[in-house]
C-alpha cells in the first residue's frame, strides 16, 4: 500500500474516533417546564391535562441519543398561560446555573407554545453564555396520535450538543427547524409547523441526526440583568378609532410602562395621543411596535397620531421585535432604570 494512502486511511480513522469520543461525552440538562409536551387526555372528556411524563420522555428517546448523557430537572408543571415574568426571571437564573456547570454543554427547555416565544426572548435576554439553550414543546399531547413532542425533544437535544449552535443566542426548536428567540412567532393555533421567523426564515433545520445551518441570526442586544423585573407594563394593541380611556385607566393604576402596537408603520388614532402624552408627562416610558407581523415601525408620518409626530412626542421606537417581546424586554429594562434616555438605548 503506497505510504500517503495508508496515512491518509489513518488519519481518517483517527479523526472518526475522535470525533466519536468527543461526541460519547456530551451532556444535555434538561429542564421541564410543563405545556402539551408533559399533558394527557382524559379518555372520557376528551380533555388534556398535565402530567409528570419526565421518565416516559426520556425512556422513548434514549435509544436514539445514547451517544448523549441526558440530565433532567423539573422547574414546573404548568400550562404556559399559567408561566409569569417573575417564572421567566427563577427560570434564566436556573439555567443560567446550568450554564456555568462546566460537564454541560447544552441545555434543553421544555414549554408550553402559547407563551414559548416570550420565556424563550426572556432568557435570550438575560443569559450571558454562549452554551446553547434551546427552547422545545409539542402541539399535541402525549397521549395524542402523531405526538410530535418526542422528535421535537430528540431533534432540540441534537441542537444544543452542535457545537455550530454555540454564540447564537437561545434557539427555538419544532417541527425540524431551527429558529432564533428574537425572530420567531407562533402563527397557527394548531399547525406543527406554528413557530416561523416570518421575515427571514429558520436559522437552520435538523435532518434525522444533522444539525444544518443556513444562516447566522441578526445581531443579539447587550444581557439585561436586572435582580427584579417590572411587571407593570401593559400591551395595547390599536384598532381604528381606539380612544385613550385604557391608557388613561392604566396610568390611574399605577402602569409603569406600555407598549402601543400601532398600526401600519407606527401610527395611532389621534384619539389616542392625549393619553400618550400624559403617560409621556408622567415619566412613564411608551414603546412603538406593529401590529403588522413584518417590517418595522418608522417615523415616516407627520399628523396628528402619525409616526413622526409620536416620535417627537417621545415615543420610544423598537426595531423588528412583536409587542409581547417589546413587553418583555421593557420588563427586564426598567428593572435596570426608568430614565428614558437610557431605556431608549436598550431598543
Amino acid at each position: 500500500m503506497n505510504f500517503h494512502v495508508f496515512i491518509a486511511i489513518y488519519l481518517s480513522i483517527f479523526r472518526d474516533t475522535i470525533n466519536r469520543v468527543i461526541k460519547m461525552n456530551k451532556t444535555v440538562q434538561i429542564i421541564f417546564t410543563g405545556g402539551t409536551i408533559s399533558m394527557k387526555k382524559n379518555p372520557q372528556k376528551k380533555q388534556s391535562n398535565i402530567v409528570d411524563n419526565r421518565k416516559d420522555l426520556i425512556d422513548d428517546i434514549r435509544s436514539e441519543l445514547s451517544q448523549i448523557d441526558i440530565q433532567t430537572y423539573e422547574y414546573s408543571l404548568k400550562p404556559s398561560p399559567s408561566i409569569t415574568p417573575d417564572d421567566m426571571l427563577e427560570l434564566a437564573k436556573i439555567t443560567q446555573s446550568f450554564l456555568d456547570d462546566p460537564k454541560i454543554d447544552g441545555v434543553v427547555i421544555t414549554h408550553g407554545t402559547d407563551t414559548l416565544e416570550e420565556t424563550s426572548y426572556f432568557l435570550d435576554l438575560y443569559l450571558l453564555h454562549k452554551k446553547p439553550v434551546v427552547f422545545t414543546g409539542s402541539m399535541r399531547s402525549y397521549s395524542d396520535l402523531g405526538f410530535d413532542g418526542l422528535s421535537n425533544l430528540v431533534s432540540s437535544i441534537l441542537v444544543a450538543t452542535n457545537p455550530d449552535a454555540i454564540g447564537k443566542g437561545v434557539l427555538i426548536c419544532l417541527n425540524d427547524e431551527i429558529n432564533t428567540a428574537r425572530e420567531v412567532t407562533k402563527t397557527h393555533t394548531l399547525a406543527l409547523d406554528t413557530f416561523k421567523s416570518l421575515e427571514f426564515g429558520p436559522i437552520g433545520i435538523v435532518e434525522q441526526d444533522n444539525v444544518i445551518f443556513t444562516r447566522n441570526p441578526s445581531a443579539r442586544i447587550a444581557a439585561l440583568r436586572p435582580e427584579y423585573i417590572e411587571t407593570k407594563v401593559y400591551l395595547i394593541k390599536v384598532a381604528a378609532g381606539m380612544s385613550s380611556d385604557l391608557l388613561n385607566l392604566l396610568i390611574d393604576n399605577g402602569a409603569k410602562g406600555f407598549v402601543i402596537e400601532a398600526l401600519g408603520r407606527g401610527n395611532v388614532p389621534p384619539q389616542m395621543v392625549p393619553g400618550i402624552q400624559r403617560a409621556i408627562s408622567n415619566h412613564i416610558p411608551v414603546l412603538l411596535t406593529s401590529r403588522c407581523p413584518i417590517g418595522r415601525v418608522l417615523d415616516t408620518y407627520g399628523y396628528e397620531g402619525g409616526g413622526h409626530h409620536l416620535h417627537e412626542l417621545g415615543v420610544i421606537f423598537t426595531k423588528s421585535i412583536n409587542g409581547q417581546k417589546a413587553r418583555i424586554q421593557l420588563m427586564l429594562a426598567l428593572g435596570l432604570t426608568n430614565q428614558v434616555n437610557i431605556l431608549e438605548s436598550f431598543f
